[in-house]
């Protein structure tokens, strides 16, 4: 399964610097397991900038989680608390074998119709991550 996760580009940044290796979330996937991540940054980006695998991803209150990832979050404990504020559950996924693109890919070039989720977004078959270059035909093309 591939998701896509809207994640605000000073997180991106701390992501490929090696400085964050967990990405918080307040809800997470049904689909959760084994699965690749990728990394949409958000605006003024606006392109998909990595790929992650997300073979571990752990669920507590925000206090355990914050004790066990806050070293690895890039945040500090205020952002972190104020992030989870009224969660009784936290989520965070651990960020393993990250491959960064060299260049960052319009996911307009992949994706039909393509509006940047919220939080993230499931591949069905229809809307699967497209071979570099190839652009999905309209159904009335």
């Amino acid at each position: 399964m591939n998701v896509l996760l809207s994640i605000k580009p000073k997180y991106v940044d701390l992501i490929k610097s090696g400085i964050k290796k967990y990405e918080f979330r307040r809800k997470i996937f049904s689909k959760a397991g084994r699965c690749k991540i990728f990394i949409y940054s958000t605006s003024p980006v606006k392109k998909i900038t990595g790929v992650f695998d997300a073979s571990m991803i752990h669920r507590d209150s925000p206090y355990r989680i914050w004790d066990m990832c806050g070293t690895y979050s890039g945040l500090s404990e205020e952002e972190f608390f104020q992030y989870f504020r009224g969660c009784e559950i936290a989520y965070a996924i651990e960020i393993k074998n990250l491959v960064t693109f060299d260049r960052p890919h319009d996911p307009s070039d992949y994706f039909l119709e393509f509006t940047p989720p919220q939080s993230y977004r499931y591949f069905d078959p229809q809307q699967e991550f497209l071979p570099f270059g190839r652009k999905r035909r309209s159904a009335e093309a």
